[in-house]
């Protein structure tokens, strides 16, 4: 396209002579006049003076037409109704509205397009109306700024941004009526010089506006305009290209044969289309220049969102003209923008280019430039914008695999392990596509083969290599969900998988490593999961959503093929790998995914009883507790009552218990045996067949074969003797442990004697006594599953065993003695609040390994988490809580989420016993301080900050409804007070007590008392004051001071904050067209009282004021800026002036008497005051604190505080008469005009330029 000059800004009529529409138009001629001249379009430049308006049309631009009725359309039926309503309605077909539109505008263009601009005006939610008269006389930017002036908004919103379903479907009906409206104008009306002229510059002067409405309303139109015009552009193009070749086939023909006629109407046509396409591109100049170029960089984020989606559009549509560098480099500029929707709409808009490989050519340039951006947007902190990034390369994959590196791409494999499942899933269809999707031609020929031979083989040899690559051998089923929905086909040979473990290689095939069978292995137990139960792993989902008929389907059909093939092939695959651990624990879930059904109806008995020997030769081969477990699980999921294997499977399960139990007491005699020591090989027997024993008894009822007495034994010759190996005794706890959970089992859910409960009962609190002893072990392990069973069995054993109405259960309820709640205690300061490197417990003293180090930390949070859960659940006392809050900002980083949370349980169930447990912990670490520096230890120390940081950091988490947490607050101030004074100095009253300088830190407190509980508070504290502390001033007694003030400030400045809240509340509701008064404001009530001492000032200039006595600098409440004084009363409200002359002097008794009648009439003023303003304070601090929303357990931040700035109260009274807080603000920078425009700078790819001033202008034609 060329350069065109500029559309003129202002409004332009013609004489109704020059009204001309061509003879292809959709409508009829209705006056007869439309004759079509020259090219078929309107004469050219009929402009008409100032002096000409009005003229044109009907009478001066009064209503005309058949469909015009009170000066709108009569559009389906509808009378009397603007554009902007039926638009808004949609009902009416968009078609049949602009079809009205253009009736009325054959009859009088002049009102019609009045209409047009009203409904654009409309639609940007001004209430201001264009006349005629205006449209006549008013240039463009005179219009633009009356509706600017008349923009009566209140709630900021528009059209555009309102809520609901009938405003969403306006966005969609605004655009489809301009797209519509070109379409039918196209072929005339567009060519006038008039319509799109006067609809361009209105446009273009609404884009450049201050007042975001106009401004997003505006663009949005003019986008869609340009979107239709290319499109009318793109048709101009196809008829010149048709016309252009039907003329070189007529003039190639024979001269006998050619048409000279035909030939000439052709030539006709071409030159009209060509002069269309001319006039069509200096339309678009106008709108890209005079809009697009500045609004992609607007301020509002949504309005650069609907540049770059629209230019994408042009790209896409009319690539011969817009696909170039000139028109790409917006996009790649903007693909730095700062919102992510706007980074979103980039992408969306590229990736309808590299969508067509036809258009691969003309973006290569693009490609190579802004390649490396794209790879980083794929770990954009918007997780949408990083999906469509990975979309995205994968199309530029797919058009051509050599510009992305290896590197570009590695960057993308790794997010395959994304805990984000869109981008996990992006991801994997990059890698799929990238290293599974091609097929040498060889191999089509073996497309039918199955297992090792398929086509499979290698694609899965190929995932086996790249997991083992990737490092992340924990995440295989995060690799599988990430392919499962393009690779599904691949996934699910399992066929194939079960050949490459089984069956031998093939000549010249390179057989799988062992750590390339256990990967694949691991991969086809995720598929099969994945099949099985049709969700993504954990931390991939929401959580488990209803399949449809068609997954159901697809779900039992996997199963079934998962069932017929395993069940034949997993007693192989267990032989094979008996003695690899790793494998064997995988292998062994199988059986939970498999439909039990089949071994009966598919008669599989005889692969059953293979499979259950496999088991059994695993479970004497094996003790590590992985396998054991995984052996257990799977009895468990085969012994199914459902099913008719039960029987064969129960009897399995049965003769294997029986003979390890058998074994166990066996062994367990001779190792117990007194006057022999016990060799290693006795003690590896026991501890072996212990583990089995322990790990069916996990999943399975065994309560038959009484182990209770035997690992009772086992436990007690231990604490009697004190060398019992370490893992005989942390396994005989946990399988100790098991029997009771067994056995309270049985007594819920049947009917139990009391015998039952009875020893239960006995049995439990012996155990726990066990457990006990065992706390003070010397072996870390040892201590550790000691602490955790017994913190299980008295959460299970609590009060809280009753509910749901059984009572019969209440002789179980245990509740632990003081001992022990000091033993769990202490185990949790010795064994959790450690530092990390004081912790040597980790595996194989790696104490450097931070893998080993994070699963320590993880190990201390679970115990301390187990302990807060039986605070939480009154279990032990609520007071023990206060060792474990006072190390909240110490180990924050590690536990600060437990101990808050536990703050956050303990309040809601006992608000007062929590806010003493909370001063308790603060009086705590104030004693442990003691101890370590003294009394005399400097309150500037990083001790004593941080306790009334963690003081402070205490307060925060009441939240800021006061009236909720009054009482506990009050309480605590009361205990805090109490320990302050508690021990007296030894050296008399005239120094402090030793703790006085806990009030510094329960001055953190005062801020959430009330206004008249702070008075309580205050009294309460005179009772332990002498008359001689509250005259001492020395620093010893300076935290005594500080909370005494603490305590008193909020009189006046509450009456403070009030009058002001009153007093700027009062500024907002004036109406926003009557401008501030600028005399001297009215006074409220309140305010008039407080300022009475200055009234009484202003009298006192006329008194003899006595000359021994300076003049008392008295203040009002509400302090007044001098220019709200009159001129003659300056400065002496404030400052009162000396008199000119000096009185005679009073005597002594009259001075006394004048001082104290003014000191009582200053303290009367002020009680009322406060009385009069205490109310309002209080619905004052309701309304803010339901406005703001409370929580028990507020952030750890600053809370809003309302007087920060009310002491400033006669600025503040400045600010809200000068201001209508009700009026939008418009906080926008000015955009830039046409005249700040400069020369493109000569590289269109350079981003830093996106900031640049000198983008602004460019000329992309």
């Amino acid at each position: 396209m060329i350069a065109a000059p500029e559309i003129p800004t202002d409004f332009t009529l013609l004489h109704e002579s020059e009204t001309h529409y061509a003879s292809d138009t959709d409508f009829e001629d209705i006056d007869g006049k439309n004759q079509k001249q020259g090219k078929g379009k309107t004469c050219k430049k009929g402009k008409k003076g100032p002096a000409e308006k009005g003229k044109s049309g009907n009478g001066g631009g009064k209503p005309g037409g058949p469909n015009r009725m009170n000066g709108h359309h009569q559009q389906n039926g509808v009378e009397n109704m603007m554009l902007f309503e039926v638009v808004k309605m949609g009902k009416s077909a968009m078609q049949s509205v602009v079809d009205d539109w253009i009736e009325s505008y054959k009859h009088d263009r002049d009102i019609a397009l009045l209409d047009l601009i009203n409904f654009f005006i409309q639609c940007s939610g001004c209430k201001g109306v264009v006349t005629a008269e205006m449209f006549r006389h008013m240039q463009n930017s005179e219009i633009i700024r009356k509706m600017t002036e008349e923009f009566d908004e209140d709630s900021g919103d528009y059209p555009l941004t309102m809520a609901g379903p009938q405003w969403k479907k306006f966005k969609s009906s605004f655009c489809e009526f301009i797209g519509v409206l070109v379409r039918q104008c196209q072929y005339s009306i567009i060519y006038d010089e008039y319509m799109m002229d006067t609809v361009i510059s209105l446009l273009t002067g609404l884009s450049d506006s201050q007042v975001r409405a106009f401004r997003h309303t505006s663009t949005l139109a003019a986008m869609k305009l340009m979107t239709a015009l290319v499109n009318v552009a793109l048709n101009l193009s196809i008829n010149m290209d048709n016309t252009q070749r039907q003329y070189e086939a007529e003039r190639n023909k024979i001269i006998g044969k050619r048409a000279n006629d035909r030939l000439e109407l052709l030539l006709q046509k071409r030159k009209e289309l060509q002069e269309n396409q001319d006039e069509i591109e200096n339309m678009m100049n106008a709108i890209f220049k005079g809009v697009f170029v500045h609004r992609y960089r607007d301020a509002i984020a949504e309005i650069r969102a609907i540049c770059i989606e629209e230019i994408g559009i042009w790209m896409k549509m009319y690539s011969d003209a817009f696909l170039n560098d000139s028109y790409l480099k917006y996009v790649g500029w903007t693909m730095h923008d700062k919102q992510g929707e706007v980074r979103l709409k980039c992408l969306t808009a590229l990736q309808g280019l590299y969508y067509n490989k036809e258009l691969n050519s003309k973006l290569e340039l693009f490609t190579s430039r802004f390649k490396d951006r794209i790879v980083s947007m794929t770990l954009d902190k918007e997780y949408d914008v990083a999906v469509q990034a990975i979309k995205l390369l994968t199309l530029v994959l797919q058009s051509s695999e050599e510009v992305l590196t290896a590197e570009d791409c590695e960057n993308v494999y790794h997010l395959v392990y994304s805990a984000h499942r869109p981008v996990a899933v992006a991801a994997g269809e990059f890698l799929y596509k990238k290293l599974f999707s091609r097929r040498d031609p060889e191999e089509d020929g073996i497309l039918k083969r199955r297992g090792r031979q398929s086509p499979n083989a290698n694609l899965v040899k190929t995932l086996v290599f790249f997991f083992l690559e990737s490092e992340l051998h924990e995440h295989a089923a995060y690799l599988v969900d990430s392919m499962w929905d393009c690779a599904t086909d691949l996934l699910k040979d399992w066929e194939c998988m079960n050949s490459l473990l089984l069956e031998e290689p093939l000549n010249g095939e390179e057989p799988l490593t062992d750590r390339q069978e256990s990967a694949l292995i691991e991969i086809m137990l995720c598929t099969i999961r994945q099949a099985a139960e049709c969700h993504p792993p954990v931390g991939r989902g929401t959580g488990k959503r209803v399949l449809t008929a068609k997954e159901k389907k697809t779900q039992l059909d996997d199963r079934t093929k998962i069932t017929e093939l395993f069940a034949v092939a997993l007693p192989q695959l267990l032989a094979k790998y008996s003695v690899d651990a790793e494998k064997v624990t995988n292998l062994l879930q199988l059986p939970q995914y498999f439909d039990l059904e089949i071994y009966t109806t598919g008669r599989l008995e005889k692969h059953l009883d293979a499979l259950l020997r496999q088991i059994r030769d695993i479970v004497e081969k094996h003790t590590d507790t992985d396998v054991l477990e995984a052996c257990s699980k799977t009895y468990h999921a085969l012994c199914n009552e459902e099913f008719t294997i039960f029987n064969r499977v129960d009897i399995a399960r049965s003769q294997l218990i029986d003979e390890l139990a058998d074994k166990f007491n066996r062994l367990l005699e001779d190792f117990l045996q007194e006057g022999e020591e016990p060799d290693e090989d006795d003690a590896y027997q026991v501890l072996s067949t212990l583990k089995r024993i322990t790990a069916f008894h996990n999943a399975h009822d065994l309560s038959r074969w009484d182990l209770f007495g035997c690992n009772y034994k086992l436990l007690k010759t231990g604490i009697e003797n004190g060398d019992m190996p370490e893992q005989i005794v942390i396994h005989a706890l946990q399988c100790t442990h098991y029997v009771i959970l067994w056995q309270l089992a049985k007594i819920t859910e049947s009917s139990s004697t009391k015998d039952d409960l009875l020893r239960l009962k006995k049995q439990m609190r012996v155990f726990c006594q066990i457990c006990q002893h065992y706390l003070t072990n010397v072996n870390t392990a040892v201590k550790e599953q000691a602490f955790t069973i017994l913190c299980d069995v008295l959460m299970i054993f609590s009060h809280q065993i009753m509910t749901g109405g059984r009572d019969m259960l209440e002789p179980l309820v245990y509740t632990p003695d003081s001992s022990l709640q000091s033993e769990l205690l202490s185990f949790i300061l010795d064994h959790v609040f450690i530092d990390q490197d004081d912790d040597n417990n980790s595996a194989d003293g790696q104490q450097d390994d931070e893998a080993s180090k994070i699963e320590a930390l993880h190990k201390r949070r679970n115990l301390l988490a187990a302990f807060c859960k039986l605070i939480v659940y009154t279990v032990v006392e609520m007071n023990t809580a206060a060792d474990i809050f006072k190390q909240y900002m110490k180990y924050y980083n590690d536990y600060g989420d437990i101990i808050k949370e536990t703050m956050s349980k303990t309040r809601q169930i006992d608000k007062i016993q929590c806010a003493k447990t909370l001063i308790l912990s603060l009086q705590q670490l104030f004693n442990e301080m003691i101890q370590e520096n003294g009394y005399n230890f400097d309150r500037s120390s990083p001790t004593f900050s941080g306790i009334k940081e963690l003081a402070r950091r205490f307060a925060l988490t009441f939240g800021l409804d006061q009236l909720k947490t009054r009482e506990a607050i009050a309480m605590l101030h009361k205990d805090g007070i109490e320990f302050a004074f508690k021990e007296p100095n030894p050296q008399g009253e005239s120094h402090p007590p030793l703790n006085l300088a806990f009030l510094d830190i329960l001055s953190e407190f005062s801020s959430k008392l009330l206004r008249q509980d702070k008075r309580t508070v205050y009294v309460y504290l005179e009772k332990f004051m002498t008359f001689q502390m509250s005259l001492r001033r020395e620093d010893v007694w300076l935290p005594l001071m500080s909370y005494r003030n603490s305590l008193l400030a909020g009189g006046d400045d509450d009456t403070m904050s009030v009058i002001s809240g009153i007093s700027s509340r009062g500024s907002t509701v004036r109406n926003k067209k009557t401008k501030p008064a600028t005399g001297k404001r009215k006074v409220p009530e309140a305010e008039e009282s407080s300022s009475s001492d200055s009234m009484w000032l202003n009298r006192e200039q006329t008194m003899h004021t006595p000359v021994m006595m300076q003049t008392p600098q008295l203040t009002s409440t509400i302090m007044r800026e001098p220019k709200r004084l009159r001129p003659e009363e300056s400065y002496m409200g404030v400052y009162p002036m000396q008199p000119e002359h000096h009185q005679a002097p009073l005597d002594y008794n009259t001075q006394v008497t004048w001082m104290l009648a003014q000191r009582q009439q200053e303290e009367a003023a002020r009680q009322q005051e406060r009385a009069a303003m205490n109310y309002v304070k209080l619905r004052t601090n309701l309304q803010h604190a339901i406005r703001r929303g409370t929580s028990l357990m507020e952030d750890d931040e600053e809370p809003i505080v309302e007087d920060v700035m009310m002491s400033s109260e006669g600025r503040i009274e400045d600010l809200n008469e000068g201001m209508d807080f009700d009026t939008m603000d418009i906080d926008l920078p000015p955009s830039k005009n046409r005249r700040e425009r400069t020369e493109l700078k000569p590289d269109f790819f350079d981003p830093a330029s996106i900031m640049d001033e000198s983008v602004l202008g460019v000329s992309m034609f």
